[in-house]
């Protein structure tokens, strides 16, 4: 597959996404830096898809700086919600939307529902853009199953993390140690993925 390593822009101004997939990263031979240490208007994430948008700032990112560009788009999918946040997660309450304001809708969404219908995953789609564009973008995907809890639990973590509970660890993502997240999650899954294909 396609060799990669080097400086590569991590198109997210996230710091807890960053730190994150440095981690799960850790003995590449990749110099991961965010977008956030150059001076561009990140790109709107218009897309219908998780793979859309992540595809719209990969691309974005990697004709501003030149660079080989990772993006991940992730987000949370609740069945009972018909799908709801699913893109929209990091804005379901508002584009200005905190995180503590996106759980408080989603536990009100959830009102008087019990746990056998509170079912819900997290996706992520990571994507690898070349700023030549003469080669094919690389794409990875993963997906973490549980339930979305009755109230927040735990002080780690961030997003959804102290409502998504996994009922294999039977603790919420914000209880988990960062080892124990990164070998569940769908970031983790993906980003895994992707070191493969990237070897």
């Amino acid at each position: 597959m396609s060799k990669v390593s080097g400086r590569i822009v991590m198109a997210t101004g996230n710091r807890g996404k960053l730190a994150e997939i440095r981690q799960i990263l850790e003995g590449s031979e990749l110099d991961i830096v965010p977008q956030s240490d150059y001076e561009f208007e990140p790109a709107e994430e218009t897309g219908d898809t998780f793979l859309e948008n992540a595809l719209l700032k990969a691309r974005r990112a990697a004709a501003e700086t030149g660079l080989v560009a990772i993006a991940d788009d992730s987000g949370l999918v609740v069945d009972v919600l018909g799908g709801e946040p699913g893109v929209y997660s990091a804005r379901y309450a508002g584009d200005d939307a905190t995180d503590e304001q996106n759980v408080d809708k989603l536990l009100q969404s959830l009102q008087g529902k019990d746990d056998e219908e509170r079912t819900a995953a997290f996706h992520c789609v990571v994507v690898v853009v070349f700023p030549d564009e003469q080669r094919e973008p690389i794409v990875a995907e993963g997906k973490w199953t549980g339930r979305i809890a009755q109230s927040r639990r735990g002080e780690g973590g961030f997003g959804y993390d102290p409502v998504f509970f996994d009922p294999e660890l039977g603790k919420c993502a914000a209880e988990m140690t960062a080892d124990e997240k990164n070998a569940r999650s769908h970031r983790g899954q993906a980003f895994r993925r992707l070191g493969g294909l990237l070897g």
